[in-house]
């Protein structure tokens, strides 16, 4: 009896070490015991699957036990456990050969979990996006070889944190209503060089599905608009995901913010230079403004401006201006607002009377107004009924047609080439 206690014991003891060797370590080879322990099996003890002790025979000699099956598929994770200062994006791979990857879960240290999608064929695993940057990650996956015998893997590392990072600015301010030719022009401080990834990083939650695009102006301004004019009363929010984006080598987007927004009513005017009128039509109501416009020494730019700022009284100089001719002028200038970067404004006019009849501005389109601004002039009332984002159209000016980039001007390109 003692020597078949001793052989059971062997037998129990042989069982727990196949089962010790199968399940160790973390490798990418593991086999059922593995994947059961996964499942809720305590580390150490033997699982449904592992095989039992054996009984002894009628000779007292104990029964040889099947060796656990050891799965064919090997997983691999990049980066492996211990990794410091990992890229946040193009960096986390997860991969397997002789199988298929079933389950793949990326985690922080708070539980979040990173979106990812295993490829059609079941070999690879990637994730949706970036990861954030100076975050500690974890990684688990599973995989089965043709005979269902289950692998897997781990690895845990740690995002780096920037040492360089861009300011990202805008022309919103959260909750505010806007017109129906609003731009969202967002400048950088930095040169950016990784274009598209930044482009994907801002995205447009619009309530009524309008898609919003992206154009880029040199290397440090994207502005955005929809295809056509913005229907009124469409809630907007910007999401900016840059923190984790590397927008230059070695410079990150330094910002993760939502900024929402309204779009107003409707409000398209049309100054006529050579009729010297504007026709403003506000929510399907139409009035005629008698205008002075541009001179032929400095004509109005023709095409599509976007209201940029209401700016009151504002202080215009002609010795500001290069290459102005005529008489010097230095005037506080009511019910200011702005159209184009180089200076074209919608203002009030108090020092001309040829409103309707002639254009004497310098490049401006200028309301019969009152010095330091009169709430019941053609100014005030146009300018008091006027949101930041409101479209103002020249035409029949002998000047051409302004910039897209001068001011919020890009709707004078066309959507296809936006």
């Amino acid at each position: 009896m003692k020597s078949i206690r001793r052989a059971v014991a062997a037998g129990l003891v042989g069982g727990a070490l196949v089962l010790t060797s199968a399940c160790g370590g973390g490798g990418g080879n593991g086999g059922a015991a593995k994947a059961e322990l996964g499942a809720g099996g305590a580390a150490g003890a033997p699982s449904a699957s592992a095989p039992a002790a054996a009984a002894p025979t009628a000779s007292g000699a104990p029964a040889t036990s099947a060796a656990p099956k050891v799965s064919q598929a090997v997983v691999d994770i990049q980066p492996k456990t211990g990794a410091v200062d990992v890229a946040p994006d193009g960096t986390l791979k997860v991969a397997v050969s002789g199988g298929r990857l079933t389950t793949v879960k990326v985690s922080d240290r708070t539980g979040q979990e990173v979106a990812g999608t295993i490829a059609a064929d079941g070999s690879s695993w990637t994730p949706s996006g970036p990861l954030a940057v100076g975050t500690a990650y974890q990684v688990s996956a599973l995989a089965a070889d043709a005979g269902g015998v289950v692998a897997s893997a781990d690895s845990s590392f740690a995002t780096l944190t920037p040492e360089h990072e861009a300011k990202a600015s805008d022309n919103i301010e959260d909750d505010a209503t806007y017109g129906v030719g609003m731009i969202v022009s967002v400048s950088f401080d930095k040169d950016v060089k990784n274009k598209e990834a930044v482009a994907k990083g801002i995205t447009f939650k619009t309530s009524d599905g309008t898609v919003v695009r992206g154009h880029w102006f040199g290397n440090r301004r994207l502005d955005f608009r929809p295809e056509k004019y913005w229907t009124p009363g469409t809630k907007v929010t910007v999401q900016y995901r840059l923190k984790s984006v590397e927008i230059a080598p070695g410079v990150y987007g330094g910002t993760d913010r939502d900024e929402p927004f309204t779009i107003g009513r409707s409000q398209i005017s049309t100054v006529d230079a050579e009729a010297h009128t504007m026709t403003v039509v506000q929510s399907g109501q139409s009035s005629v403004v008698e205008i002075t416009s541009g001179s032929p020494e400095h004509p109005t730019w023709n095409g599509t401006m976007v209201v940029m700022s209401k700016e009151g009284v504002v202080r215009m100089q002609s010795s500001t201006l290069p290459g102005m001719t005529g008489e010097p002028y230095d005037l506080q200038v009511p019910h200011s607002m702005r159209l184009t970067d180089s200076g074209t404004y919608v203002h009030g006019n108090y020092w001309s009377n040829a409103f309707g009849e002639d254009n004497v501005s310098h490049g401006c389109v200028g309301l019969k107004d009152a010095k330091g601004g009169g709430s019941g002039t053609s100014a005030g009332r146009f300018y008091d009924g006027s949101l930041i984002g409101d479209v103002v159209t020249v035409q029949n000016s002998t000047r051409g047609r302004v910039a897209p980039d001068n001011g919020l001007s890009g709707w004078n390109l066309d959507w296809t080439t936006w």
